[in-house]
């Protein structure tokens, strides 16, 4: 599959802008959504310097997906490691970082667990879920830690309109069954909206672990691993005045995991992000805001009905930014931050407590056919001191729409709660990882068709890896992530297709295993999604197909290539009505993202979805 899936992402991407060229230059283009993530102003997609993807909500609603590993996997820079289906650990890759690498905000609220330094993608409902932006590259100049190989931000619904209500239901393979309701709108100065979802499965045998090899899970539990998710989101806004607006928002999931392990099989796990906002602009020259937020993330496990092991960490931040025009497509933003983690488990942590306070200044600028960013970030953290981190881009339009841009960034990444303070595997004096990272891209934007290539190298310093001398982690790995990224979309009359590949090549630089690839990463990945409409009813495929990879540092344990092919079909019965059916995997392909931990095979789903207006 991969094979056949890569050549035509990329002949399509180097082919499509001669085609595209002859389209009308005065047209307007199809990308003017605007994009908070890359510059934490609101932008034009089509100005942004920084490689970005906007996923809207007709995006996921056409996609079908259940989950948003789902949505994600295959789209550039992006690499998924699934432990075993819907609901299982999941860690995600972007251009080759570390998963911790990786920035994830929901409505502009940072997520993640301060003590594994992971987001929890698998739990966040997708029927919540209104938006996605991810932006490639660093960006810990304007958002700190965490941020060298990018930031995807998550944005629930924001009702705006009329007053009205939605609904679906879901049933389908491994007796799946989901379903979810929601209301909102405006009503005069103000706007509102709540929504409930549910879902669950009776799921797969997650991992074909071995107790005598001691490989995967390290036991041996040929059973049915399923997975149970609750979540209600509540949202709302009022405008006090023109100038003055306030927001606020909150999320919950809870999730029931049953996994395959030695030590813990099941886990009772929360999600939560509460959030709000002021903003005030008395002209439009001058913006401010004031946000704070806090996610919560909780495990509590157990081995069959036996506790054994709670883990809750809070995330609380403050943010303080004005944007000030200062000329002609002008703008200057200035910034305050300020970031509390906080542990709570029966595993007694050295320490359970840290803040981090950060001030940032950006400019924009356009001068004629020319843009330049430009910003810088100071932050300082009650465990490892001062860190500096900037960046600058320019680009320059030519011809019919096509842009050359060029970038610089530098970013860090902070030491987990578990690497500096876990009881016996700690150490306490580690600094935090730097990496530095030039790009370089391409893109044309036209009317019925877009393009883009980017190109890229990161390197990372100072890498936290396990120091057999010491029996503790430590800063003894280096690496440099090299690859490019390719990109289209097109509509043509009722056809739809959007295209994607990517190639990576990771060294680990450092060490006994220098040279060697870093494990969890695919060389060469693609996806391909082509809809079509014939009137009321709609078909549409999506292709994913990735190349090997290494899942361990030594280079030892191959994990192959794969290619998977989904259908999907959807039918309007009335403007409020829809009737849609999946088909994933339809060739039942055998393949794993991390060895030993199984994937779905041929899957059906059926859903009827209710939607006034839509």
């Amino acid at each position: 599959m991969l094979m056949r899936v890569l050549p035509l992402a990329i002949a399509a991407a180097l082919a499509l802008p001669a085609y595209a060229q002859a389209q009308p230059a005065d047209e307007a283009t199809d990308l003017d959504d605007v994009i908070v993530t890359a510059t934490r102003t609101a932008i034009s997609a089509n100005d942004a310097l920084a490689p970005v993807e906007v996923i809207t909500s007709e995006d996921i609603a056409r996609s079908q997906a259940r989950s948003l590993p789902d949505l994600l996997r295959g789209r550039a820079g992006i690499s998924i490691g699934n432990q075993g289906g819907l609901g299982k650990l999941t860690t995600l890759s972007l251009r080759g970082s570390e998963t911790d690498h990786v920035l994830v905000l929901v409505d502009g609220v940072r997520i993640g667990s301060p003590t594994s330094g992971l987001a929890s993608f698998q739990d966040l409902p997708m029927a919540l879920i209104d938006r996605v932006e991810i932006v490639r590259g660093p960006r810990s100049s304007l958002y700190g830690a965490d941020a060298v190989g990018g930031v995807i931000q998550i944005f629930t619904r924001r009702d705006r309109g009329a007053v009205a209500p939605r609904a679906s239901v879901t049933v389908g393979s491994n007796s799946a069954r989901e379903a979810s309701a929601g209301v909102g709108g405006r009503v005069g100065r103000g706007w509102f909206g709540v929504d409930a979802a549910y879902q669950r499965t009776d799921g797969i045998n997650a991992c074909d672990g071995s107790s005598t090899l001691f490989a995967g899970c390290f036991t041996e539990e040929p059973d049915r691993d399923g997975y149970r998710n609750r979540s209600l989101s509540v949202r709302g806004g009022f405008d006090a005045s023109d100038a003055l607006s306030f927001e606020g928002h909150a999320l919950r999931a809870e999730g029931d995991n049953e996994y395959d392990g030695s030590f813990v099989n099941y886990s009772e796990v929360v999600q939560q992000v509460i959030g709000g906002k002021a903003v005030y602009r008395p002209s439009d020259a001058v913006r401010v805001q004031l946000s704070a937020g806090r996610n919560r993330d909780a495990s509590d496990n157990f081995l069959g009905s036996v506790a054994n092991g709670y883990f809750a960490t809070d995330r609380d931040t403050i943010n303080l930014q004005g944007d000030f025009g200062v000329g002609e497509g002008q703008l200057l933003s200035v910034g305050f931050d300020w970031l509390r983690d906080r542990v709570d488990s029966d595993t007694a942590y050295d320490e359970t407590e840290r803040d981090n306070r950060a001030v940032f200044v950006q400019y924009q600028g356009r001068f004629g056919n020319q843009s330049i960013e430009a910003s810088l970030r100071r932050d300082d953290n009650e465990q490892f001191d001062g860190h500096t981190t900037g960046s600058v881009a320019w680009g320059l339009g030519f011809g019919e729409g096509w842009r050359v841009t060029a970038g610089y960034g530098t970013a860090f990444k902070a030491p987990t709660f578990n690497e500096l303070y876990y009881p016996f595997f700690n150490n306490p004096n580690l600094r935090p990882e730097e990496s530095k990272t030039w790009e370089v891209g391409l893109a044309y934007r036209g009317e019925r068709f877009n393009a883009r290539i980017d190109a890229f190298q990161t390197d990372v310093d100072d890498l936290i890896a396990y120091d057999s001398a010491i029996f503790r982690p430590n800063n003894i790995d280096s690496a440099r992530l090299r690859g490019a990224e390719i990109g289209f979309d097109a509509n043509i009359d009722e056809w739809s297709v959007a295209a994607s590949a990517s190639f990576l090549d990771s060294e680990n630089r450092l060490g006994f295993y220098a040279g060697n690839e870093l494990p969890r990463r695919a060389k060469r990945s693609a996806r391909i999604d082509v809809d079509r409409a014939f009137g009321d009813f709609r078909l549409g495929l999506t292709a994913v197909g990735s190349s090997a990879r290494y899942d361990d540092v030594a280079n030892s344990r191959r994990v192959g290539g794969y290619g998977t092919v989904d259908l999907r079909a959807e039918y309007a019965l009335t403007p409020s009505w829809t009737l849609q059916a999946r088909l994933a995997n339809v060739f039942d392909r055998d393949y794993e993202t991390i060895s030993f931990y199984n994937q779905p095979g041929r899957e059906w789903f059926l859903t009827v979805r209710y939607a006034p207006g839509k």
